[in-house]
């Protein structure tokens, strides 16, 4: 059975933990860490298989472990994912824009190649990455549009500079466009979406983004458009919130629990 280790206990993390825990994922939850201690605490006593929790994020990989599930922040990826594959453990990771940034992205790709470890980036609130990343060498446009209601958006950095206030949006809004690389530094918690379909496809720079705000909307809908030589594509994902977190699509949490399922499970693969 394999043994994992969980780095962020929100709304996440703590899904996995439970799935982990219930048996719907087949392996053992040893370790876990998160900033707040009391949210370790408070995951850990829902669970009847009791993990560790570990004084520091680094530990995680130091011990047993087969794979260490990054479900934390862009941040957390920086300063931990690195050492976990120098442990020689393998990573599951959810706040992939990290990986837009190019160094990050060359680090990490490295050195899954020089300890033999893998990356694992489920397909989160989106669908349709088998089929992009099949057309890749023939692509000339991809185009994701989101929309999500505005309290899904509240402390994202890009209002940080910006005039627009969340609070007074009364109809449909847009609130950002350019490209996925400014989408994921500007809103990253919101848009890893635009990261996944980046490393697919055409890259961070290529990859249109716009972000509209939507306060009659109780769903975050992500409209994907794809062009090239071997044709269109175009399709739409309309999402149910997480009820302990709205920034995080219900779908993005049922997604990882796969991911990791698979890992687990072995057996038959469907899909690229």
């Amino acid at each position: 059975m394999k043994k994992i280790a969980l780095l962020g206990c929100g709304a996440i993390g703590s899904q996995i933990a439970l799935a982990i825990d219930s048996g719907k994922i087949p392996a053992q939850l040893t370790q876990i860490y998160d900033q707040s201690k009391e949210a370790s605490e408070k995951l850990v006593s829902k669970l009847k298989n009791k993990p560790t929790i570990v004084e520091n994020s680094h530990l995680l990989s130091s011990g047993p472990v087969d794979l260490v599930v990054e479900a934390a922040s862009q941040q957390a990826v920086k300063d931990v994912a690195l050492s976990v594959l120098q442990n020689r453990k393998d990573l599951m990771m959810m706040s992939v824009g990290a990986l837009l940034d190019e160094s990050v992205f060359e680090i990490l790709s490295d050195a899954c190649k020089e300890f033999s470890k893998n990356i694992y980036l489920p397909s989160g609130a989106i669908a349709g990455l088998d089929a992009i990343k099949s057309v890749k060498d023939e692509l000339e446009l991809v185009t994701l549009t989101t929309t999500k209601h505005p309290n899904s958006l509240k402390d994202a950095k890009f209002f940080e500079t910006s005039d627009i206030s969340l609070d007074k949006i009364d109809t449909q809004t847009i609130i950002f466009e350019g490209t996925a690389s400014e989408a994921v530094k500007l809103f990253p918690a919101n848009i890893n979406v635009a990261a996944l379909l980046s490393l697919v496809g055409l890259g961070s720079q290529k990859t249109k983004v716009k972000i509209i705000a939507d306060p009659n909307t109780d769903k975050n809908t992500h409209q994907i458009e794809v062009k090239g030589k071997f044709g269109e594509m175009n399709y739409s994902i309309q999402n149910v919130p997480d009820s302990t977190n709205p920034k995080t699509s219900r779908l993005a949490i049922l997604s990882s629990i796969e991911t990791l399922r698979k890992y687990c499970s072995g057996g038959i693969t469907i899909g690229t």
